[in-house]
């Protein structure tokens, strides 16, 4: 192999490259130039390219996804940088996989919309119903129903309690059960509990709420969640290769991303008392599936988006109008409500934003949907820690970088990443 197609394979992602030839870790972005990059970016959105450079450098990011789409084709697909897999350090693809966290909330209330659609469940049933959930501890649990569970209107409210997904140790002693606990464990503190305010009088964002639709959509469906979300979902809207991920770096897929923190914590997958890395044990990707355990990459989810751009094999008009919904508490202050798994915002075009960011240890991801036609996603494999730069400011960026586009290409990449 010549030198010169050796060095065309490597920036195509193509050849794998011994780490330990190049260094064990992934090589730093010391400047926009020194950053490895695979994909297509046509020459009219040049800047989404600059800004999420720019982005990347100044957080010290070392992997990460872009892409960009409009009137349902895909227009722009990016790998940012390298991680280390066994021996090799591989680019990162456009379709390589990340942890999104809480953009599969979408995912999630899409799933349970299609049961109703399909006719096997109401939206307006209480949880206690559908799971045989007891509401001795608090008879407001009794009018917890599916559009409240969605709309984050239930009752929990992580700053006022706790976030139940993310406090193992405390539900472990709580319980006297070992590490690691499951969804039924969580379920039964939870519930033993009473609710911080009245189900549906206004709004607190409840990872346990999502959780609770996981279960539903197993029980009713007589499938695993992932199993329904990746048959009757996801692969309609032609999306095979997202799924659920998993807590430790040895289990990681070869076309996963290695995500980065700063801190560590007190493994929850074991009572041995361990300090691990935060994303690598830190929490338990188990217990997060329909709050925030999907694998996926940013094609993934522009074309994840398409699915509500008109009736189609997911939804029909009736079930994407519900996704859309305003909630009962109505709007906020700020002019915009929380839908089915989307923030929701009228637009200038007589139309709707909606969007949503993912963030746990080692992820961060912005999913959008904006007027005319125009989507787009980052993906990180890091977050904000500490006082680093403000990871919430791509949204911001690429909406400047939306602006700046003159003439859109008309060239579709879909069929090229799928």
């Amino acid at each position: 192999m010549t030198t010169l197609s050796r060095r065309r394979l490597l920036q195509s992602g193509a050849l794998a490259v011994p780490a330990l030839a190049l260094g064990s870790a992934p090589a730093r972005a010391a400047g926009t130039a020194a950053l490895p990059v695979t994909g297509v970016v046509p020459k009219q959105l040049a800047g989404f390219d600059a800004a999420m450079k720019k982005f990347i450098a100044e957080r010290d990011i070392s992997c990460a996804q872009l892409a960009v789409a409009k009137n349902g084709k895909i227009l722009l697909a990016r790998g940012y940088g390298s991680y280390s897999y066994g021996r090799y350090l591989r680019l990162v693809q456009p379709t390589s996989l990340f942890r999104i966290a809480s953009l599969g909330k979408s995912i999630t209330a899409a799933a349970i919309a299609r049961l109703a659609q399909d006719g096997e469940l109401n939206l307006g049933t209480p949880v206690t119903e559908l799971l045989g959930l007891s509401a001795a501890a608090d008879p407001r649990l009794a009018d917890v129903t599916l559009w409240r569970l969605m709309q984050h209107t239930g009752g929990w409210d992580r700053d006022a309690s706790l976030d139940q997904l993310w406090a193992d140790h405390t539900i472990s002693a709580a319980l006297d059960a070992p590490l690691p606990i499951g969804h039924a464990e969580i379920m039964r503190y939870a519930t033993a509990r009473k609710l911080d305010f009245e189900p549906g009088s206004r709004h607190a964002y409840s990872n346990y709420g999502y959780m609770l639709l996981g279960r539903i959509i197993a029980k009713v469906s007589g499938m695993s969640y992932e199993s329904y979300v990746r048959q009757r979902v996801l692969g309609p809207a032609g999306i095979t290769r997202m799924l659920l991920g998993r807590s430790t770096a040895a289990q990681q897929y070869a076309a996963e991303v290695r995500y980065e923190s700063r801190y560590t914590r007190k493994s929850v997958l074991a009572d041995d008392g361990a300090t691990v890395p935060y994303p690598y044990g830190g929490f338990n990707m188990a217990n997060q599936d329909a709050n925030g355990g999907w694998l996926g990459s940013a094609v993934d989810l522009v074309r994840w988006g398409f699915a509500f751009d008109r009736a189609g094999p997911v939804l029909n008009a009736t079930s994407i109008g519900r996704v859309f919904a305003k909630p009962e508490i109505g709007v906020g202050s700020g002019g915009s409500w929380y839908g089915l798994g989307w923030h929701v915002r009228e637009n200038n075009a007589g139309g709707l934003n909606t969007w949503h960011t993912g963030s746990m240890p080692g992820t961060y991801g912005f999913l959008a949907r904006i007027q005319h036609g125009v989507s787009y996603c980052a993906l990180f494999n890091r977050r904000q820690e500490g006082d680093a730069p403000s990871f919430a400011a791509i949204d911001g960026i690429l909406g400047t970088a939306t602006g700046g586009v003159s003439s859109w290409p008309t060239t579709d990449l879909t069929s090229r990443y799928f």
